[in-house]
């Protein structure tokens, strides 16, 4: 009998949002799961990094991931900041767009 390779589940859950701060040491992410989780890290960036790009960093660390642990692609939202070096983002799906269904020439004959 042969067995079927058991597919191995990410450890990684998928995103449902992050958190970046500035921080002396450098930025800092947490990235939060729909599962209740959390994954905290730092992105591999200069401190004097202007906080847009530090903020697209983060967004397409998270992109990566989710596309190659889950195979699907998201959306990162920016909220305005409401404190002084410290940012959040909303992740959703990435809705694709609606191809238009085949046009058929009429009822079919059964």
């Amino acid at each position: 009998m042969v067995r079927r390779k058991k597919e191995k589940r990410p450890d990684w859950g998928l995103p449902k949002g992050i958190v970046l701060l500035a921080t002396p040491e450098g930025w800092r992410t947490s990235v939060l799961t729909m599962e209740g989780g959390m994954l905290c890290g730092r992105l591999d960036l200069p401190i004097d990094t202007d906080p847009r790009d530090a903020r697209a960093a983060a967004a397409v660390m998270v992109t990566e991931l989710a596309r190659d642990l889950h195979r699907t692609d998201i959306e990162v939202s920016w909220n305005p900041p409401q404190k002084p070096w410290s940012w959040t983002a909303q992740v959703a799906l990435a809705v694709e767009n609606e191809r238009p269904s085949p046009v058929t020439d009429g009822p079919t004959a059964s």
